[in-house]
């Protein structure tokens, strides 16, 4: 780790991956500050237990904190994650695209209200318990790498971030496996030891997203055609509520499994087909951070990513504009969503990644 004996803030969830990461700096020589972020109000939920900001969570980071004798602070950041977060998350489906509000959230919030106070207080650091790597290139840029635990690998949601973001942070379980960091939190007696990864959007924990989007937006959405081969096939419930290569919850009777191919938001009408004509060869992607370079000179090859768990296709890739790219895939891929982010890949580390058109 670099600057040992530097001021750092932690970002704790409750989590048992932020709270070996606070181990991790203490253990380290490094002054450590511990927060946890507000984002989201449930007190009105049922779910509420399993948020990973909800009043449980946040006082399991409190006691964590206790227990590696650090200060913890609590800051309300709703306001700021509803104006951004929430409001891109209902936005993109209202436009027929599916979003990622992880990256966002890692932009604008983590990455951006929380990197200012981390300069507020006056510390040097801000950490994380992403399982990713930092990785300085011979170009002096620096870029994020993948992570020992290729299973848990998070490099795919932090492609939005700066190469100040970049220089101002420490990702301490890029070298260890996700076991691993359950071990040390269980010699180590801590709250947050046993508890089980969220698998769901943080502001959604029942995984309810329709539900969701009719207690926000009810009042946008309304049924309409679904399309198969230009002929009528039947209703649907709400453009916003499916997604590229969705097969389940459809209704229809075709004799034969079809999946969402395309949805056209401005009609409000949802085209289905067959499973082969869901995969595409080329697509363009946009809103381009580049990491690794400053910009694309010449036609890439990479390794692409189009959603989280994608094990990544071979790709060329070139830029055909200021803020766009062309990627033209070895292989056909199976429903590229957009709205979803690409993000592409050198080796071990990042080369940039942007949102598919």
């Amino acid at each position: 780790m670099k600057d040992k004996g530097k001021t750092v803030v932690v970002a704790m969830s409750g989590g048992v991956d932020s709270s070996i990461a606070a181990y991790m700096m203490k253990k380290n020589n490094y002054n450590v500050i511990g927060i946890t972020l507000k984002t989201w109000d449930y007190k009105n939920l049922e779910v509420e237990k399993i948020s990973c900001c909800s009043t449980e969570s946040i006082s399991r980071a409190q006691k964590v904190a206790e227990q590696l004798g650090i200060k913890h602070y609590i800051f309300d950041f709703s306001e700021a994650f509803n104006n951004t977060v929430i409001n891109n998350f209902i936005s993109e489906y209202l436009a027929g695209r599916t979003p990622n509000p992880c990256v966002i959230c890692n932009k604008y919030i983590k990455w951006g209200l929380l990197l200012d106070k981390v300069k507020s207080l006056g510390a040097d650091f801000l950490v994380t318990g992403h399982y990713a790597g930092i990785k300085k290139l011979e170009n002096n840029r620096l870029t994020v790498s993948l992570s020992k635990d290729k299973l848990k690998d998070q490099s795919y949601f932090l492609w939005v971030l700066s190469q100040e973001a970049l220089s101002k942070s420490i990702f301490p379980l890029g070298d260890f496996t996700k076991v691993e960091i359950r071990k040390i939190a269980k010699d180590l007696n801590l709250k947050s030891a046993k508890i089980p990864d969220s698998q769901e959007i943080c502001f959604i924990p029942d995984n309810d997203y329709p539900k969701f989007l009719i207690s926000k937006i009810g009042d946008k959405i309304s049924e309409g055609d679904i399309v198969y081969k230009d002929k009528l096939v039947g209703r649907h419930k709400g453009y916003p509520f499916y997604t590229i290569g969705q097969r389940r919850g459809l209704n229809l009777s075709l004799g034969k499994p079809v999946y969402v191919r395309k949805i056209d938001s401005k009609n409000n009408i949802i085209y289905v087909d067959d499973e082969k004509n869901l995969y595409t060869k080329e697509f363009l992607v946009n809103s381009i951070n580049f990491l690794s370079v400053n910009t694309l000179n010449s036609t890439c090859e990479v390794l692409v990513k189009v959603r989280y768990k994608d094990v990544g296709t071979p790709a060329l890739i070139e830029q055909i504009g200021e803020d766009e790219i062309k990627v033209i895939l070895k292989t056909p891929k199976k429903s590229v969503t957009p709205g979803q982010s690409a993000v592409f890949y050198i080796d071990d580390y990042l080369l940039c990644g942007g949102f598919i058109v």
